[in-house]
């Protein structure tokens, strides 16, 4: 039985090492790598001039080291801030997002299908990630409190410091690297930003997910209401980069409008108005649920009868008159072989959707009848709160029409620069509009609020604290906006996990000849007296690289806790007594599952002995468990 002395997340170096020596088994010698090999082989593909294109800036070295560098840090569950944890698979994480993303490495390489982000835009304000690559996970517990050494703030990055641009691209170059891991192949990034570090950010993306694979700049319409302050500009728009892991592997984005055809005229020259005849239930609409009243005329389009929507869909049947293209006949026999129609404002203009050949790809510009501006979040955030909590929260509608360029619903959408909870809220309140079952993982910084703002005098003193109570409300009023159908709720998840970072629950033997007899005793009993069974269990799950929502099943077994972890593929048992029947009732168990695979981790001083040991080891054998470890 191997004992576990440490546990890290993945060695990026290593297992890039091991990808290089499958590829150029040459390059190899003793275990180091020949670069005038590789050079060789390579032949005139590699550029050793002085002169020649390339991003860079002070630290980025530094910065590519560290997205390399293996972490052994943990992330502790935390049940009291949880929402439904027996049964969520949406996942809110605390915590410093680089050392996150590091510990996801392993249980979420190629799995996240969309990621969005909406980092600090380097305004001067907002806050910065402070890395200290000495000591990333220290300096994450330092900054908690948002001070540095001397007790000074370190929530700016004034264009007064030499490197402006440098620190914030030493912040996102590194998580960046890491998110790139985790996408799937024919995953997508949008990440939100403005005119401050866009021009960095394109060249940053263009190195780490390839200028291939770029999709495209989309514009958004941020704020309705510009300023006009300004005598030189008006600055009412920002920017949503994307790109593809693999722009090979996506054959199509769907554009919210795609396919969509006006209905201008009954013939091209034509204007003479016509009446057009709706079914029920059949016209989609982008408006908000209520009542709209006959009469209502816009754009050449007058509502004739009184209408009700709920759920995008116009629940009776109703009448339009404008100058159309299409006839009675017309509208019918499209609709019967599938053609949707949508009706996008309060224009009740009349747009066809036709079938999924003549689909559209997304428009550059992000249509502002569909998708809100700032005002629109902070509005979603004050509903929630009754109050102004968070600063410029980004617009539901904004990710849920992101999301909507993806033909499926049942994915898991990363946001590590969480904020306010916008993208969790969106994918809550996108699967109850289209009985989806998107994921979301979240992660977010405490970061304190200040002390003359709303946030902190109505007790939210971290913005984790927000994001978390968002998640809360904004669940519970998806729900009740949905009271009426039992069956939507019945399979609406809204709730989510909630994990703190935190140092390992193992203590590291520092080899330090002068608290020799500390060492000892940490070397026999190497767990951590202030963590929990399941603060380990938890630990185990990312180092061996499974699911943080995987099923977990407890049995007590001769009085003592044991895990059943991904239908018998694992078992553990951290008791401190742990005996022969111990043993017997896990192997019972594991033939009533029948895993393909099966392994057992205990707790190494849980064994009275090493002979209780090799007797629980040759007792799995006899159920065909051949991998035990101890921790």
């Amino acid at each position: 039985m191997e004992k576990i002395n440490s546990l890290t997340s993945a060695n990026i170096v290593a297992d890039n090492i091991e990808l290089l020596k499958q590829l150029f088994p040459t390059i190899v010698k003793e275990g180091n790598i020949d670069l005038n090999e590789l050079k060789a082989l390579l032949g005139e593909t590699v550029e050793e001039k002085e002169e020649y294109y390339r991003f860079t800036w002070a630290g980025k070295n530094q910065a590519r080291l560290e997205a390399n560098k293996p972490t052994t840090a943990t992330l502790r569950p935390n049940k009291a801030d949880s929402k439904d944890w027996d049964n969520t698979n949406n996942i809110f994480i605390e915590g410093d997002n680089l050392e996150v993303l590091k510990l996801l490495q392993k249980s979420y390489a190629n799995k996240i299908k969309m990621i969005y982000i909406d980092p600090p835009y380097n305004t001067g304000k907002d806050f910065v990630y402070k890395d200290n690559y000495a000591d990333n996970l220290g300096n994450y517990l330092n900054i908690t409190n948002q001070t540095d050494e001397q007790g000074k703030k370190t929530s700016t990055n004034t264009e007064s410091d030499g490197r402006y641009h440098s620190n914030w691209l030493n912040m996102m170059y590194p998580r960046l690297r890491l998110a790139n891991n985790l996408l799937m192949e024919d995953g997508l990034i949008f990440l939100s930003i403005d005119d401050h570090e866009y021009h960095n950010l394109r060249k940053l993306c263009d190195e780490i997910f390839g200028e291939d694979n770029f999709i495209e700049n989309y514009i958004w319409e941020s704020t309705f209401r510009p300023d006009n302050s300004s005598k030189l500009y008006r600055e009412n728009s920002q920017y949503v980069l994307c790109f593809a892991k693999n722009k090979k592997r996506i054959n199509q984005l769907i554009g919210n409008s795609g396919g969509s055809e006006g209905l201008p005229s009954l013939t091209k020259n034509s204007m003479n108005e016509a009446i057009l005849n709706f079914p029920k239930n059949e016209v989609i609409t982008y408006l908000e649920d209520g009542f709209y009243e006959k009469g209502i005329k816009k754009s050449g389009y007058e509502l004739l009868d009184d209408i009700e929507i709920k759920n995008n869909l116009i629940l009776n049947s109703f009448r339009l008159k404008g100058r159309v293209i299409w006839g009675q006949d017309y509208l019918e026999n499209e609709m019967s072989k599938g053609t949707k129609i949508i009706i996008k404002s309060d224009g009740f203009v009349p747009y066809s959707q036709k079938t999924e050949n003549s689909i559209l790809a997304p428009n550059t510009l992000i249509p502002n009848d569909i998708v809100g501006d700032v005002l629109q979040g902070r509005a979603e955030v004050n509903t929630l709160f009754k109050k102004s909590v968070f600063d410029y929260p980004k617009p539901t509608s904004l990710i849920s029409y992101l999301c909507k360029f993806i033909d499926d619903k049942d994915f898991i959408v990363l946001d590590f620069f969480s904020g306010s909870g916008s993208t969790s809220h969106s994918i809550m309140k996108l699967n109850s509009e289209d009985e989806g079952l998107r994921k979301c993982i979240s992660v977010q910084l405490p970061e304190l609020t200040s002390e003359d703002s709303i946030a902190f005098s109505e007790g939210y003193f971290t913005i984790a604290e927000i994001t978390k109570e968002r998640i809360r409300r904004a669940g519970e009023k998806i729900k009740n906006d949905f009271k009426g159908s039992k069956e939507v709720i019945n399979k609406l998840d809204v709730g989510f996990k909630a994990f703190k970072l935190d140092s390992s629950n193992i203590q590291a033997w520092d080899g330090n000849p002068d608290n020799l007899e500390e060492q000892l005793d940490i070397f026999a009993n190497n767990i951590k007296t202030d963590r929990t069974e399941e603060d380990i269990l938890f630990e185990i799950l990312l180092k061996y690289g499974l699911d943080l929502t995987v099923a977990i099943d407890e049995k007590t077994i001769a009085a003592q806790k044991v895990f059943s972890v991904g239908q018998g593929t694992l078992f553990i048992c951290l008791s401190n007594a742990i005996s022969p029947a111990v043993s017997e009732g896990i192997g019972a168990w594991k033939q009533e599952l029948n895993p393909s695979i099966c392994r057992a981790i205990f707790k190494d001083s849980g064994f009275a002995s090493d002979k209780d040991k090799v007797n629980a080891m040759q007792i799995l054998k006899r159920f065909g468990i051949e991998e035990v470890n101890s921790i």
